[in-house]
């Protein structure tokens, strides 16, 4: 019966090890908010648009908003882009 005792233990403290090792080398959410002026979109990656006047945000920052005719949320694409005066430009 000791010698069952101590493998659980054992087993239980290497689980413990692992998931702690797992935690700490797990990145965190990179999804946000991206602003261009009026038009805002989200996005999942980090990514280096072309000319200036970019802004990010956390995602949460979505919520706390008024969208109207000047300032636009404007539905996510597929693949990588922008928007550009309303126009989505894939890159």
């Amino acid at each position: 019966m000791s010698f069952l005792k101590t493998a659980v233990s054992a087993a239980a403290l290497a689980l413990l090890g692992c998931t702690g090792a797992l935690i700490a080398t797990t990145e965190s959410a990179s999804a946000r908010i991206v602003c261009n002026g009026s038009d805002c979109w989200h996005t999942d990656g980090n990514y280096r648009y072309p000319g200036t006047g970019y802004s990010r945000h956390k995602d949460d920052w979505y919520f706390h908003q008024t969208w109207n005719d000047q300032h636009h949320y404007r539905e996510s694409r597929e693949g990588r882009g922008y928007y550009k005066s309303g126009v989505w430009i894939g890159f």
